[in-house]
């Protein structure tokens, strides 16, 4: 088949789940492809270049995704809504890509414009929130680095066995107040309450909101 800077991307991605950020090389990517290295530096520059594009890829696909949810949003929707929607549809997006997480962690430093798109964005819902512009941009990295933070422990748990019902029974009677107060939830749920205390927070900058409110909004 003939070799395109997309072949590149998807051996790349494939490549990267396997060995990740300091296994990948682009003799890896090439062999994955049957094709020479040096071949694929007529489509790709360097090995920082297809970073940035495999990040870029999961990016905008997580943009994207968040595009359609939030445009599937009713009138009254609230910006706790918004945040929701595009939080939830970023952690389908780099669920779907093995080692997505990692590649978004560094999507700045790579300048990866699907990145710097999701952050955009989201400043704007902070902001049209009213939160003062000065707390809006470490609000937007902390809301963010929860996201890929879950995604990177979510994907490391499914290398984990299962605990089991008596080994889990050890742990309460040693661990009652953790494991009480970390009762086996569906990540699904966790991620949702997660978001749901992050949301308190960020109401405490906006002018005329409290949690009180935050809270009878859910």
């Amino acid at each position: 088949m003939k070799l395109t800077k997309e072949r590149i991307i998807d051996a790349g991605m494939a490549t990267f789940a396997e060995v990740g950020y300091h296994g990948l090389s682009m003799r890896q990517v090439a062999d994955r492809l049957g094709a020479h290295a040096g071949s694929l530096y007529y489509h790709v520059r360097s090995k920082d270049d297809l970073l940035a594009l495999m990040a870029d890829r999961v990016c905008r696909q997580a943009y994207d995704d968040g595009s359609a949810a939030l445009a599937a949003l009713p009138p009254g929707a609230t910006w706790r809504d918004r945040i929701e929607v595009q939080a939830t549809t970023l952690r389908q997006a780099l669920l779907e890509h093995p080692g997505g997480a990692l590649l978004l962690v560094d999507s700045p430093r790579m300048l990866s414009t699907g990145g710097l798109s999701l952050m955009e964005r989201l400043l704007h819902t902070l902001l049209g929130a009213g939160v003062p512009a000065e707390h809006a941009g470490t609000a937007a990295d902390t809301l963010l680095s929860h996201i890929t933070g879950f995604v990177l422990q979510e994907q490391s748990e499914a290398h984990v066995a299962p605990v089991t019902e008596e080994v889990y029974a050890d742990l309460h009677a040693r661990f009652p107040l953790l494991l009480t107060q970390m009762p086996r939830l569906s990540q699904d749920e966790k991620f949702r309450r997660s978001l749901h205390l992050l949301c308190r927070a960020v109401a405490t900058l906006v002018e005329g909101d409290s949690p009180a409110a935050a809270d009878a909004s859910q």
